[in-house]
């Protein structure tokens, strides 16, 4: 059975980047190319409306390749659901109350079962000194919290 898979925007973001010379941003830009193929063969991947509305904002030429990127991609909708667990992730000051967004993602994840949530925002999602307040908010629901990781963690979990 295949692991299910959330790509936040971040993933999507580097995968269609144009080349860059900061060295950071292309490794993470070449990981990222270089578990895609994964993505489509080797997981459940999924995505959410909130991906999808992100893709589409800023220059419309971007905006066009990371639609393009994500279409082969289930769309997971945002349920009241989802939108409560992101309110308590807000409130209980597991993800900054300036980033809806954020505590969305990770909510929609966890709502739909995901596994994994595959981010490359390690300031509010793929943050180790937060998770431990994510896990907490989440499990306190009453869902399983998906484990977050970058696309270089997943590929060196390849044996899995």
């Amino acid at each position: 059975m295949k692991r299910k898979v959330y790509i936040e925007s971040t993933v999507v973001s580097y995968y269609t980047g144009q080349p860059t010379r900061d060295l950071i941003v292309s490794a993470r830009q070449e990981e990222t190319r270089a578990v895609w193929p994964r993505l489509l063969e080797e997981f459940d991947s999924f995505i959410s409306a909130l991906v999808v509305a992100e893709c589409r904002d800023g220059n419309p030429v971007r905006a066009a390749k990371r639609v393009e990127a994500i279409a082969p991609f289930p769309v997971l909708d945002t349920t009241e659901d989802a939108e409560a667990l992101a309110v308590a992730l807000l409130q209980k000051g597991a993800v900054p109350e300036s980033y809806p967004e954020d505590a969305l993602h990770i909510a929609i994840a966890a709502v739909n079962g995901m596994k994994l949530i595959l981010s490359l925002n390690f300031k509010h999602i793929n943050n180790p000194f937060l998770f431990g307040k994510i896990r907490s908010v989440v499990e306190d629901a009453g869902y399983v919290c998906p484990e977050i990781c970058s696309p270089e963690q997943l590929m060196e979990n390849n044996d899995d």
